[in-house]
């Protein structure tokens, strides 16, 4: 008896779709290594990354210069099965029935801290709310990849 389990997908959003929601795409796709499906877009996209969310992520060997601004589409709300909000800037509505969570995330700027020292500590808010996510939509633990990415349960 073969069971067919379809493979989970998440949206990741934030309101420009440069900073925060491309750190949570980046950390998810190396985490999940294809196993999540993964988009992130921003409901008022910039032109640009935000070039330190660039660097904090290199930092763990993990490269999305490729990526781009994108927006919000129904078509993408209506594929994935989770939808996460990140920060309280960016508004979604979700389509009925789909899980939508909106994740609080640090502000060290709110704390006087800014620069790479600042994206870091929100791309490590970010890597454990990741984590956390991937666990509960696969069943399973985070499996250690890069250096940086060496989760601990």
């Amino acid at each position: 008896m073969t069971q067919t389990t379809k493979k989970p997908s998440v949206l990741f959003v934030c309101s420009k779709n440069g900073g925060k929601s491309q750190l949570a795409a980046g950390l998810m796709n190396e985490l999940a290594k294809g196993t999540v499906t993964v988009h992130s877009a921003g409901t008022k996209p910039g032109t640009s990354l935000n070039p330190q969310s660039v660097d904090s992520l290199a930092e763990l060997g993990i490269d999305i210069t490729g990526e781009h601004p994108k927006p919000v589409t129904d078509e993408v709300l209506d594929a994935v099965d989770v939808v996460i909000v990140l920060g309280n800037e960016a508004k979604v509505e979700a389509p009925v029935g789909k899980r939508l969570e909106v994740w609080d995330t640090d502000e060290p700027s709110e704390r006087g801290i800014e620069g790479m020292e600042r994206m870091r500590l929100v791309r490590d808010d970010v890597k454990a709310r990741v984590r956390n996510l991937y666990a509960e939509l696969t069943g399973n633990e985070a499996i250690p990849a890069a250096e940086g990415l060496s989760y601990v349960p």
